[in-house]
């Protein structure tokens, strides 16, 4: 069993909202607005907001494709966590940076929900945070398998609001709430 947080001191999570990963996803536009939001409201609550950002084979560091997208501009003093691998925790320094924090609630956005964004959560909630995934402010692709089926994006995204909403780990809370819904000091984000 994971060890359990104690306490409600939110982070804002925001995962690979860079220009390659959003391009041709589910309403870019409306979802980074979103996401854009999420970091406005964290910022003036005074939540620490933390950066994630993925570079692999085929998003190489540094490159145009890399990059954050232009709506979306980290803070000099905000914390920016480099990841190889979907799960922001995996081979991170994210999970000691948030203990240094006193972090025990994550607040998530970003992309690619069927991706980043799932093994993210899951990882928090396998780590002991409580989780509140950001339900417009996280988009994907629309996945084509290959037969002629595919798995549409605004289901995918869809899908994971409903695992977030109804999941139930021991000693965590988990749900969703909308951007604009965001109050970081009640917990209940």
């Amino acid at each position: 069993m994971a060890t359990v947080r104690e306490g409600s001191k939110p982070v804002l999570l925001v995962v690979d909202v860079q220009v390659d990963v959003v391009k041709g996803a589910w309403d870019t536009t409306r979802i980074v607005g979103n996401v854009a939001l999420a970091v406005e409201r964290a910022r003036s609550q005074g939540v620490p907001v933390i950066w994630v950002q993925h570079s692999d084979e085929e998003l190489v560091k540094d490159s145009p494709e890399w990059q954050w997208v232009p709506e979306l501009v980290p803070a000099a003093s905000e914390l920016l966590i480099h990841k190889n691998f979907n799960s922001s925790f995996e081979q991170t320094p994210l999970d000691q940076e948030l203990a240094e924090l006193g972090a025990t609630h994550i607040v998530l956005a970003g992309c690619a929900t069927n991706w980043c964004i799932r093994a993210t959560a899951y990882g928090a909630l396998e780590r002991g945070y409580d989780l509140t995934l950001v339900k417009d402010a996280h988009t994907t692709k629309t996945m084509e398998l290959g037969n002629g089926a595919k798995l549409d994006a605004e289901t995918l995204v869809q899908d994971l609001n409903i695992a977030m909403t109804w999941l139930s780990y021991p000693g965590r809370k988990n749900a969703t709430a909308k951007a604009q819904e965001l109050k970081f000091a009640d917990h209940k984000s």
